[in-house]
């Protein structure tokens, strides 16, 4: 038993090692596999389409040292509750393109969740090495496309012990492939083609990191969302509203959501709520939280975290996702162009043999200075007994220069007790000014000291300085602005030092007198 035991010991402190090896080495591998065309720092543009019921929407973004900034968005209106033609979608990016000045390469199309099949479907873990051959072979029974008649691509959701939850996104190539050849034959290269439902997927998750969202968008006629985790829809659902009141409405969608969030796989999750309300109805969002039980956040209302050339309320929120998951090197979109077949990134190797030759040479270094440390320590004692007598000439020189830089500091010292100090007048405003009230702007003078900021109530502050022993003649020196933004007055305040050392002089004067 004793050596049953002693085994297990050595086992678990084996894996222990292990694992803190392993965790060490991680970060370790990532530096020296790391390339220059790496997306965290690579930079790439992106032009995004978005094709909806009645209107096309565009935007044009690029990534810079991993960071996303959108400079240009177009919506184009046309025929409503119809899809617009691919001559329509033509002729929208040709003139966002021209309004953009950009190129017409790496195009992303964002297709309405209306063309797609969006599931989840399980396989044992053997298909794991050859997943996307298995899901080319199993696709006609996974949805109603082949293979060869569908756009599709997949992600991994779970990976289980001895299943895998796949998402797998699939779209019919007749609907689509018009588009595509129309905009090719006029130099527009498609390289990507996303859902909109994904990509407000990866809108949400870039604005909250929480990595499970809800999303819910509602108009007059019909309600369609998706529980996304970690960017992706895990699952979706939709319903039709037309001829319904508010709050038979309120129950039909909250009794989705419900049924949604109260499966097995879904009963621990708690996603934050994002909603988007084409029907503007006011009583809608007080009638959805409240019959979820659920705070709901709107969409338009939250920051997206962008810069964005539009007022958050205006923005087409799919096309903003498109570009966020064509660009985001987290977004991990799925592209239905690819088919289900990723590229393996090949492991760089130039940075790996740059730092080895690095390596080498610090450790030739490492052998041979020694000895060049040595022949240079020599040398300097020869020298050093050469330049003994001159050093009792300098050291008298250093002596009378140590007096002079004496009689200087002595000086400097003065006045610095003669002159009230930049740091006791800094530390009298901190003290004087009220909570409420913060400073922009300090300039202090031999003689006065301007301050510029905001207060709550800025007539409040010149009583305060005035009775300060460090300042007179506190004045405004602009007029008082309000600030809606800030919420508070904008100031401008300019005074004079007052004198304290003639002050206390002054009054030990009359202090004799008395």
């Amino acid at each position: 038993m004793t050596g049953i035991t002693d085994v297990k010991k050595m086992t678990a402190a084996a894996s222990d090692l292990g694992a803190k090896l392993y965790s060490i080495w991680v970060p370790i591998r990532r530096v020296l596999t790391f390339s220059p065309a790496d997306d965290m720092i690579a930079p790439k543009n992106n032009l995004s389409v978005s094709i909806d019921k009645g209107n096309i929407s565009i935007a044009y973004g690029s990534r810079f040292l991993s960071k996303i900034s959108i400079t240009g968005i177009k919506q184009y209106s046309f025929e409503e509750d119809i899809y617009p033609q691919p001559e329509d979608l033509l002729s929208s990016l040709s003139l966002a393109v021209n309004e953009f000045n950009t190129s017409k390469t790496d195009i992303t199309l964002s297709i309405p969740k209306a063309w797609t099949i969006i599931r989840t479907v399980d396989f044992p873990s053997t298909v794991k090495e050859n997943i996307p051959d298995v899901i080319a072979y199993e696709l006609d029974r996974l949805t109603p496309f082949t293979a060869a008649e569908a756009f599709y691509d997949f992600r991994v959701l779970e990976d289980k012990a001895d299943r895998l939850a796949l998402l797998l996104m699939a779209a019919k190539t007749d609907q689509i492939r018009p588009y595509i050849d129309l905009l090719n034959e006029n130099g527009f290269a498609v390289s990507w083609i996303t859902v909109n439902l994904a990509a407000i997927g990866a809108l949400c998750s870039y604005m909250d990191k929480k990595p499970d969202i809800l999303y819910l968008e509602i108009d007059s006629k019909g309600y369609e969302g998706g529980l996304f985790s970690k960017g992706l829809p895990a699952h979706n659902f939709s319903g039709t509203l037309t001829g319904l009141d508010e709050k038979t409405k309120i129950e039909v969608i909250c009794r989705d959501i419900k049924s949604l969030l109260n499966m097995p796989v879904n009963k621990d999750r708690t996603p934050r709520i994002v909603a988007l309300f084409k029907d503007k109805s006011p009583d809608l969002r007080e009638l959805l939280t409240s019959g979820i039980g659920l705070p709901v956040s709107l969409m338009g209302e939250t920051d997206i975290g962008l810069r964005l050339p539009l007022p958050h309320r205006e923005v087409p929120t799919a096309v903003v996702g498109d570009v966020i998951q064509s660009l985001g090197p987290e977004a991990n979109g799925l592209n239905l162009l690819k088919k289900g077949h990723h590229e393996k990134q090949k492991t760089p190797v130039a940075l790996t043999i740059l730092l080895m030759l690095s390596i080498a040479t610090i450790w030739i270094f490492y052998l041979i200075a020694p000895l060049k440390i040595e022949e240079k320590r020599l040398q300097e004692i020869s020298g050093q007994i050469v330049l003994k007598k001159e050093e009792a000439k300098k050291v008298e020189a250093l002596k009378k220069e140590a007096e002079s830089l004496r009689e200087k500091i002595t000086a400097i010292n003065n006045y610095k007790h003669d002159r009230i100090m930049t740091m006791e007048i800094l530390r009298e405003l901190t003290s004087i000014l009220p909570k409420n009230a913060w400073l922009s702007r300090a300039r202090i003078a031999s003689t006065s000291v301007d301050i510029e900021g905001y207060a709550g109530k800025a007539t409040e502050l010149l009583p305060k300085l005035e009775a300060s022993k460090y300042f007179r003649k506190v004045e405004f020196s602009s007029p008082i602005m309000r600030d809606a933004r800030m919420t508070a007055e904008k100031f401008n305040i300019k005074m004079e030092i007052e004198d304290t050392k003639k002050s206390n002089e002054t009054g030990d004067i009359k202090n004799e007198k008395k």
